[in-house]
């Protein structure tokens, strides 16, 4: 005889609770109404007749376990849900499984169902299961739901304790995990561990080191790997050096130094204490070094500014025969990037060819990133083109890469596409977007696109936000408008809004505007040279000497310093780092012998130098002098010198470019006739047969 087929939704309206978890709950969850939608009386899949078959069994722990595998969290609830009491009470796995999936999916309103039927089932929560609740809604941040269960555990173990301090200190309420660490009963390695590193992890390394400094007073417990760790983490964080080796002798001593999460957290804090030399020391001293080890230790070295040592060690990692991951290479492409050596971030394009990379990786982005921060956009655009679903890192570095080299037009396009493409903007897109209008001029164009963050995106302004469109208005001559919206802006106004306000005083001589931003940026960074080099330079503009004076006499007894221009240059994949009138270079005689060569052509041509750019109130000749020896003129020349006749020339410098060095470099393109590309700290400048990208507009 054939049997009727079994219907599940039939089933759960049979059951003596369905009713019941219709209606909204009476209790503390009172206000959450369960949605009850019963379970689809027909499944497609085999894991789904599976489920069914075993309804049917009223098996249905097994039931719930196979959804849970499956991650059906809200299926296997409505299971649970709709048992009948009487003849299945749930038992303790059932929920333990059930919690354990609302906990890897940080499923607060799940979990609370859960915790529900275990109070109407009359079900009595053993220690493990309570602390599991804890656990979960700890994690899930619904701390005082935690907290309430806590209290009302009667007798609390190690764990619970452990769980609800843990639960304190990842959401950075330091105060009462530290009060309810002080009223343990007992304490073990988790918990000293997990209040030291909830002070690192919260930027109170001076109190984890407090707190670690008491726990070796107890002759009792002893530091494991965790609890050292993080007091490595807030010795890096002081940092404190020397307070770093006391730890290390301890390790030493407590023969925990062979550990790998060790080795990692020694050779970190090493390196953030400004001893690098240890932390490869340290480094070399591990036996088994995997990617992870190698990679860090990488970055260290590009992180101290030990470019080549970094460059090195990638070399030796490839020698070894392991194998790079998309960490490494998106390290070491980060650091090509902020020190704009594309031939080497060529190199590592190789590297990553060779050996095979995935394309969704972020190590793709890192390599377009690389190409736009070094110039080539066309490398950049082809990257980006082979990217098969281009992230938002891609995006926003194609956008910034077009508008930092002169083509604002296509940053906009990019821009557009990004739109059309229904990727999720983010704040550093929208600033991208509109360093690009601020290179073009295009006032308009920002400020639609300004209003469009909050209006059309639904995102808020940001402080970043403000200083793009304060930069693009000074920069354009409306000053009154940009202090118009500083007064009106709900943030205080940081130091990038009014130094982007003192810049756009600096290109059109306001005075008043001027005082007010300086007086700003003294209050918020005293100590910054910038604010004033730029004062002095707006009053020397106006021949305000004395004010100039008063100015270099404030920096003298302040003891603030001016920060010396650089630029360097790569020949033959060496770096050529140079100041202002330098004169450590071995080919210094042929450099000044050049820059003094095309000064008079370019005088005959009708340069004229801009002294405006010269603090000191000294002869002009003088000036002129200061001026012919700026560190990207020189820089240039050697580029000259260095390379063969039709080459184009790319220079880096580590400020922005002064306006006579500007006007200058124009006027040497046309005479030595090459493109010269110069990288500032704002944008790119490529100069060819007299003009720049820039439009004259920086």
């Amino acid at each position: 005889m054939r049997k009727t087929p079994f219907n599940l939704r039939k089933f759960l309206k049979q059951s003596p609770h369905y009713r019941h978890f219709t209606k909204p709950i009476s209790s503390a969850f009172s206000n959450q109404i369960y949605s009850k939608k019963p379970i689809q009386n027909s499944f497609k899949s085999n894991s789904n007749g599976l489920i069914d078959r075993l309804c049917r069994e009223k098996k249905f722990k097994e039931a719930i376990d196979i959804l849970c595998r499956q991650k059906r969290l809200k299926e296997a609830i409505q299971i649970l849900d709709h048992l009948d009491l009487s003849k299945t009470p749930p038992s303790a796995s059932i929920y333990s499984t059930l919690l354990q999936l609302c906990l890897q999916q940080r499923a607060l309103e799940e979990g609370k169902r859960v915790h529900e039927h275990t109070k109407i089932s009359g079900f009595e929560p053993g220690l493990f299961i309570s602390n599991r609740l804890i656990d979960m809604y700890a994690k899930c941040d619904s701390l005082e739901d935690a907290r309430r269960l806590f209290d009302q555990i009667p007798e609390k173990d190690l764990c619970s304790w452990n769980t609800m301090i843990g639960g304190y200190a990842k959401k950075g309420e330091l105060k009462d995990a530290r009060k309810l660490f002080g009223e343990m009963p007992e304490r073990d390695n988790f918990s000293w561990s997990t209040m030291i590193s909830g002070y690192v992890r919260h930027n109170n390394p001076k109190e984890a080191l407090e707190l670690y400094k008491e726990m070796q007073r107890d002759k009792n417990l002893k530091s494991n790997k965790f609890t050292i760790s993080s007091a490595l983490s807030a010795s890096a964080a002081v940092p404190s050096l020397q307070y770093g080796k006391e730890i290390h002798g301890h390790i030493m001593r407590s023969g925990l130094l062979l550990d790998a999460i060790v080795w990692s957290a020694l050779s970190d804090m090493y390196a953030k204490c400004g001893s690098i030399e240890e932390a490869r020391s340290v480094f070399d001293q591990i036996i088994d070094r995997d990617v992870v080890t190698w990679t860090t230790m990488i970055g260290r070295y590009f992180e101290s500014g030990w470019r080549k040592e970094g460059f090195e060690l990638f070399s030796d990692m490839l020698r070894s025969g392991l194998r790079p991951n998309e960490f490494t290479f998106a390290g070491i492409l980060n650091a090509c990037s902020a020190q704009g050596v594309e031939e080497l971030g060529k190199q590592v394009h190789g590297h990553m060819t060779r050996i095979g990379f995935d394309p969704f990786s972020f190590a793709a982005s890192a390599l377009v990133h690389m190409y736009s921060k070094c110039g080539n956009i066309e490398c950049a655009r082809k990257v980006f083109e082979w990217i098969p679903q281009a992230d938002l890192v891609s995006w926003t570095s194609m956008i910034a890469g077009y508008a930092q080299n002169g083509q604002p037009e296509e940053a906009l396009r990019y821009f557009e596409s990004l739109i059309e493409s229904d990727t999720k903007l983010d704040h550093i897109t929208f600033v991208s977007v509109l360093s690009a209008c601020t290179h073009a001029g295009l006032v308009d164009k920002g400020l639609e696109i300004f209003h469009s963050i909050s209006e059309k995106h639904g995102l808020v302004h940001t402080a970043d936000h403000y200083a793009c469109i304060i930069d693009l208005l000074g920069r354009s001559g409306k000053l009154e408008e940009a202090e118009e919206i500083i007064d009106k802006m709900p943030l205080k106004p940081d130091k990038f809004v009014w130094s982007s306000l003192l810049s756009g005083c600096r290109l059109h001589g306001n005075l008043r505007l001027a005082k007010r931003a300086a007086e700003a940026l003294f209050e918020i960074e005293p100590e910054n040279a910038v604010t004033y080099v730029t004062l002095g330079n707006i009053y020397a503009s106006a021949g305000m000497w004395d004010e100039v004076a008063k100015i270099r006499k404030t920096m003298d007894e302040r003891g603030v310093v001016k920060k010396p221009g650089s630029s360097w240059i790569e020949v033959r994949r060496r770096v050529h780092v140079f100041l202002v009138g330098d004169t450590s270079h071995p080919k210094t005689k042929e450099i000044y012998a050049l820059l003094k060569k095309l000064s008079t052509r370019m005088k005959e041509e009708g340069y004229v130098p801009d002294t405006n750019f010269v603090l000191h109130d000294v002869e002009e000749e003088q000036k002129e002098q200061n001026l012919s020896h700026h560190s990207e003129k020189l820089a240039v020349a050697f580029g000259i010198i260095a390379t063969l006749p039709g080459m184009p020339i790319k220079v880096f410098k580590n400020l922005r470019i002064c306006g006579d060095c500007h006007t200058a470099i124009k006027f040497i393109s046309r005479i030595a006739e090459r493109e010269i590309i110069v990288r500032d700290s704002s944008r790119f400048h490529r100069f060819k047969n007299g003009n720049c990208s820039c439009g004259d507009f920086w």
